[in-house]
């Protein structure tokens, strides 16, 4: 790894762990509110910052932690999957839930319509502790 890589892979890191700060305070806030059938709109911003948040770790651990990783060990470019199969080759994931993030993430940032909201809460709430796990994962291989 040279120089430049290393540096840029510690400021990738730097950012993911100030990611994932705030997504651990949404996740606990949320988690004390609970799946319910209505919200108050305080509990709705709550649900709306966590959902950002997941969809925001997941990315920057897909498109610049994982990228990042491939360049350095120099792996071709490949798809999203392609960099989720070879994560999970190293020891730090399992494709299948992680394709599951993503799937998850897509529902997200495209848009959901309001009927669907309890269910992506719901998933949300039971796939962070999956990411952060694997936030712990990277930063324990790769945080040197």
């Amino acid at each position: 790894m040279t120089q430049d890589e290393r540096e840029l892979l510690r400021l990738e890191l730097n950012l993911l762990k100030d990611a994932n700060k705030t997504l651990i305070y949404s996740y606990d806030a949320c988690s004390k509110v609970g799946i319910k059938e209505n919200y108050t709109y305080e509990e709705l911003d709550k649900f709306e910052a966590l959902t950002s948040r997941f969809a925001r770790v997941s990315d920057i651990l897909i498109q610049k932690i994982f990228r990042l990783i491939d360049i350095i060990e120099l792996e071709l470019p490949g798809t999203v999957i392609d960099r989720i199969n070879r994560m999970e080759k190293r020891g730090v994931l399992d494709a299948d839930k992680f394709k599951e993030i993503r799937r998850l993430r897509n529902e997200i940032a495209h848009g959901y319509i309001p009927t669907a909201i309890e269910n992506i809460f719901k998933d949300v709430l039971r796939l962070t502790p999956y990411v952060l796990e694997c936030v712990n994962n990277i930063l324990q291989k790769y945080d040197k």
